[in-house]
């Protein structure tokens, strides 16, 4: 242990390892298999990245989170730990130079996305490559059990089959008891070795507030309760309506969802990051490997689908340790938007065989054909051409992806591609260049390598700042090039794609199991109502009822949810009247008739007094007659 703890001090300048990290880094030294489950924040990163460092080979680490293998690579990297990342939008030249590296050694920590499993070109090299074992981040993924399943997970076990001899380390931050066994069984440890953290955050207050009106009490709260927020919504067009209410109400916000480009996304966060920006208005998008300490207050305006999310988005609030607050906002409408989600995830079998059909058309692919085909898909244009509604034929064409059917990529990281077809020198006798073609061409030469060789990913909206011009006229400048064949230019596209597992059957023959559709539904189902349920119990500690969820049964009320400290004002309030009923009936003790105003003697105040007054008069103890009061003759 204390090589690691040597390195520990070494690369990041911390004295010793803090919960279970010391155990999870212990077990997976052993060669064991080991699940680390761990709240947001408990320092996850630790237990692989430190004994990656003290094992010979490779430590590959798979996420979904391209932002966050980007992230974690440049920090490796400052403190001289040499790391790299594979994910989709690399180009195939990039992929192999990071694979022979990791070969020959020049790689210590390789991130992967789970996509990359199924390729036959990572398959190939994975086997040459010295493994020292395989961490799985955000391992609930791999579960049909947990809230965020991805099928892609279910590629990690062929790993296995690679590289045998390799433990697994997987972790996350929130997993029920029956996904913690889910996840070893799916990833085929070799025996149950699990270690937990206590999720209780006793420095976060778990609030649910009752609000008719959500954008006067979101306001009321970000004004009340001072420092850096995030607030959650359900769609991208809320998430800029939330941004603009805010701002018109002096209070600094933005906003992030998934539907914007990179660039953008980098500067908001670096801007809420850095405390230029006081509140992130985002939806789901935002907030996954995200480490600021320093948030105050997380808030729900929409809420989510489940307890696992929302535990893991109110659980970046208060890292640093200090009060901070985690309140969703509520109201009878949002049980029944709760429960159309159900409807809307699940449609009828016979609608989602009927998109297949519709699906086949719509690409014209006939019978026993289209296996291995990729087609960019246009949402719209297929609702207005056979009359059905966005969200129910996303909901279906995510259950053929899980049903084997096709593969429905909903939001593919399509970045802009650009490759030069003229030498370096023959650019210098292009003629008639106007100003803002000569800035792009000057932006595209100093930022980008290997545009001469390759395809190069680029992006416009820098290209446009450090030019001085519009994203608009970079385009129409890449454009004019391309037509010009000066350059071969591929613009950026947010369209989903389709991709045919299968080729086409009739859609009647299409088979949605028990496992794909009624035990999915049923287990949304029950996350829905979950959170129905943890919404409207007033009477049991908020902290307790979502340990409860994750397992944890022997816990303390936290003191300071808001049905604690509604339960604390009525026992205070209780005791005062207690107090206040026992002076006034030593005052009555003498049986005579006392005028009402003799009462003020006794020097309790007006409000308590007549709430006191009321309870002993309903009880039968006290009587009035007139303005006089007395005690009642209990003959």
């Amino acid at each position: 242990m204390e090589e690691y703890k040597s390195i520990l001090q070494k690369y990041w300048g911390y004295p010793d390892f803090r919960g279970i990290q010391k155990e999870i880094i212990e077990s997976i030294g052993k060669g064991q298999d080991t699940l680390g489950l761990m709240p947001t924040g408990g320092g996850k990163s630790i237990t692989f990245q430190v004994p990656a460092l003290a094992l010979e080979g490779v430590c590959i680490v798979i996420t979904p989170l391209i932002a966050l293998m980007k992230d974690q690579v440049d920090h490796l990297r400052e403190r001289h730990i040499s790391a790299d990342a594979i994910y989709s939008g690399m180009t195939r030249t990039e992929i192999i130079k990071v694979l022979e590296n990791a070969i020959f050694g020049g790689v210590k920590i390789l991130y992967v996305s789970p996509e990359r499993l199924s390729s036959d070109l990572f398959l190939q090299k994975l086997s040459r490559i010295k493994v020292s074992f395989i961490t799985i981040d955000e391992a609930h993924c791999i579960s049909q059990w947990g809230y965020d399943f991805r099928p892609s997970y279910l590629e990690i076990a062929n790993i296995r089959k690679i590289k045998p001899e390799c433990p697994i380390l997987a972790l996350t931050a929130t997993a029920t008891p029956k996904v913690v066994d889910d996840i070893q069984e799916k990833l085929e440890f070799k025996k149950k070795n699990v270690f937990k953290m206590s999720f209780e955050r006793k420095n976060l207050a778990y609030v649910v507030r009752f609000a008719k009106d959500k954008d006067s009490e979101l306001i009321h709260i970000l004004n009340s309760v001072e420092g850096c927020s995030i607030v959650y919504v359900r769609s991208r067009k809320r998430a800029k309506d939330i941004a603009l209410l805010l701002q018109s109400n002096n209070i600094n916000a933005t906003f992030y969802h998934a539907g914007l480009d990179h660039y953008t996304k980098n500067i908001r966060q670096k801007a809420w990051q850095n405390d230029e920006q006081r509140v992130m208005v985002a939806t789901n998008a935002f907030g996954m490997g995200i480490d600021k300490p320093q948030v105050r207050t997380v808030v729900h305006y929409d809420c989510p689908d489940s307890l696992e999310a929302y535990f893991q988005e109110a659980g970046r609030a208060g890292r640093d340790g200090k009060k901070a607050y985690a309140v969703m906002l509520y109201n009878n409408n949002d049980e029944h938007k709760l429960i159309k989600r159900i409807a809307d995830n699940f449609p009828p079998k016979e609608y989602i065989k009927e998109v297949y059909d519709h699906l086949a058309y719509f690409f014209q692919i006939g019978y026993a054909s289209g296996l291995g085909h990729t087609f960019t898909f246009d949402i719209g244009k297929f609702c207005t051409a056979f009359h059905h509604f966005p969200i129910q034929v996303d909901a279906a064409l995510h259950i053929l992806d899980r049903a084997g059917y096709i593969h429905y990529e909903m939001d593919p990281d399509g970045k802009a591609r650009l490759h030069f077809l003229l030498g370096r020198n023959d650019l210098y006798k292009l003629q008639e260049l106007n100003g803002i073609e000569e800035s792009v061409l000057e932006v595209l030469l100093r930022t980008y390598t290997g545009l001469f060789a390759d395809y190069v990913f680029i992006d416009e909206t820098y290209i446009a700042e450090k030019a001085g011009v519009s994203k608009q006229q970079v385009y129409n400048t890449l454009k004019s090039f391309s037509q010009r064949k000066i350059v071969h230019f591929i613009p950026q596209t947010k369209t989903p794609y389709i991709t045919y597992r299968r080729n086409r059957i009739d859609g009647k023959d299409i088979a949605l199991t028990k496992e794909i559709y009624e035990e999915r539904m049923k287990e949304f189902e029950r996350r829905i109502k979950t959170v129905i349920i943890y919404a409207n119990n007033n009477s049991v500690c908020r902290s307790r009822q979502l340990l409860y969820y994750f397992g944890e049964e022997k816990t303390k009320n936290c003191g300071h949810c808001d049905v604690c400290l509604e339960h604390q004002t009525n026992q205070d309030s209780k005791s005062r009247i207690d107090s206040a009923k026992e002076t006034i009936l030593a005052f009555l003790a003498d049986k005579k008739k006392h005028h009402i105003t003799e009462l003020k003697s006794l020097q309790i105040p007006e409000r308590k007094l007549e709430t006191t007054l009321h309870q002993l008069i309903n009880e039968e103890i006290i009587q009035m007659d007139g303005s006089n009061i007395f005690l009642m003759d209990k003959k």
